[in-house]
């Protein structure tokens, strides 16, 4: 995929990697799905609708985008989800460490075992907050530890992992879940205090990773894995802002888009969606205002981690 233009073709002035506070890295990889092919297209779908989307939010009253918005090249190793893995875990650091607010686009989820890694090196006492249909808690599948479906089985082992909308897992996943940080969407739909309990069993420092599946199929159709009774755009809406304005959220990622040519209702959605995070993340702060994201400019890694590399 070609990434020659800027995010939402925003002027050439808002897309300098020196000057963004924001990077966004698309990561078109689908290399360990094993029911609907699609996802290394969604990151080009995505960007194709971000640039027909109009970039003024009116719940915030603001244009983001004048944050600064940086489109990387996209990482596309694939000789093995494992290269692929750490591939994304060596970029991320590398923006983290570079006072960035990164953000990534895949692909499938196994992306996000990268992402995780590099975040939770970087914040001390990191929430994961995991938004998604599928428990994705396996250990290892079909062979490799780097499997979409055991896309946060690492982060349940070294993070405060907080799962949300779940709706569908093997029996053997159970044996990695924490249940008392787990919100089933059937608990959820009778809950009307759901996202303050959310919320209340995070830490200061939240990574989201958001799979689109957790959405319902009447909203999100494009996806490998679509699954009855997901979430609605106006419930998730709120659910994120409030995340955004109690936790200090320390970047995101968005996976699972798998465009339909017929049909790209989807592919907005995720554009729509990746914006109002961001909108939510800058919300009442000024353009020229300095980014900080609390990481230590001397890089002392999270020491809770037992996937930190050498670098440190």
């Amino acid at each position: 995929m070609s990434t020659s233009k800027n995010y939402a073709g925003i002027p050439d002035e808002f897309a300098q990697l020196e000057t963004a506070k924001v990077v966004l890295i698309p990561v078109p990889y689908d290399g360990t799905s094993t029911w609907g092919k699609g996802a290394d297209k969604g990151p080009k779908a995505f960007l194709e609708a971000s640039e027909n989307m109009e970039l003024y939010d009116i719940e915030t009253a603001s244009e983001v985008y004048e944050q600064g918005i940086h489109l990387t090249e996209p990482i596309t190793e694939n000789r093995s989800p494992e290269a692929m893995v750490n591939e994304v875990h060596k970029i991320t650091k590398d923006f983290i460490k570079r006072n960035k607010f990164v953000t990534l686009f895949g692909g499938e989820h196994s992306v996000s075992i990268g992402s995780i890694r590099a975040f939770n090196e970087c914040f001390d006492n990191l929430t994961v907050l995991h938004i998604d249909a599928h428990a994705d808690l396996r250990e290892s599948y079909e062979g490799t530890v780097y499997n979409h479906a055991c896309a946060v089985h690492e982060a349940s082992q070294t993070t405060n992992l907080i799962q949300v909308g779940i709706r569908s897992m093997d029996a053997i996943e159970k044996t990695f879940m924490d249940e008392e940080k787990t919100f089933f969407a059937h608990d959820m739909v009778n809950d009307e205090y759901w996202i303050d309990k959310v919320v209340e069993v995070c830490t200061d420092n939240v990574f989201i990773t958001f799979d689109l599946d957790v959405l319902d199929p009447s909203i999100m159709p494009s996806t490998g894995t679509p699954e009855p009774g997901g979430l609605l755009w106006y419930e998730t809406l709120e659910f994120l802002k409030q995340v955004f304005a109690e936790k200090n959220v320390v970047g995101f990622d968005m996976v699972e888009l798998c465009p339909n040519e017929a049909d790209a209702s989807s592919d907005f959605l995720a554009a729509k969606l990746y914006y109002k995070m961001l909108s939510y993340k800058f919300m009442g702060q000024d353009a020229d205002e300095e980014y900080d994201n609390t990481y230590d400019v001397d890089y002392k890694p999270n020491t809770n981690s037992k996937f930190q590399d050498d670098e440190a």
